[in-house]
């Protein structure tokens, strides 16, 4: 096995655990706005999200300080569109999805052959991830 570039590893593990503090934010903000006779069950899974998306951010949290790395205090930029139809929120979810996938793949790129847990924390995030995306776009083909 090759040798944890432990820098680039909680650099990036900051990076994701400042992402998921901004799903929180973004996810809390989607469940407030959701108008329309289909508001309870869409404001429950945006809930969920936001409880994910912390849930996701501590986990980042203790690997990055069992790597003797210090917790960022920021969150990620979040845009604010100001367009909240369901269909415009579940949009942006769908990106802000792509990017947590993204984030995951690169931890894992970055990880890979250095460390069989941290590939395996990656392995799984990236799944749960993609199946976000797959249930945000079957959720958006009501829309099409």
């Amino acid at each position: 096995m090759k040798e944890l570039d432990q820098k680039k590893t909680i650099d990036l593990l900051n990076t994701i655990m400042e992402f998921e503090l901004a799903g929180v934010v973004r996810y809390t903000h989607y469940s407030l706005m959701v108008i329309g006779p289909n508001r309870i069950p869409i404001v429950e899974f945006f809930k969920l999200q936001a409880t994910e998306s912390l849930t996701h951010a501590q986990q980042a949290g203790e690997i990055l300080t069992g790597l003797e790395g210090h917790p960022s205090l920021r969150i990620a930029p979040i845009e604010e569109t100001y367009k909240h139809s369901v269909q415009d929120i579940l949009r942006e979810s769908f990106n802000h999805e792509k990017k947590a996938l993204d984030l995951y793949k690169t931890l894992l790129e970055t990880v890979a052959d250095a460390s069989i847990y941290l590939e395996e924390f990656a392995r799984t995030m990236i799944g749960t991830e993609e199946m976000h995306t797959i249930e945000i776009k079957k959720m958006l083909r009501d829309f099409s």
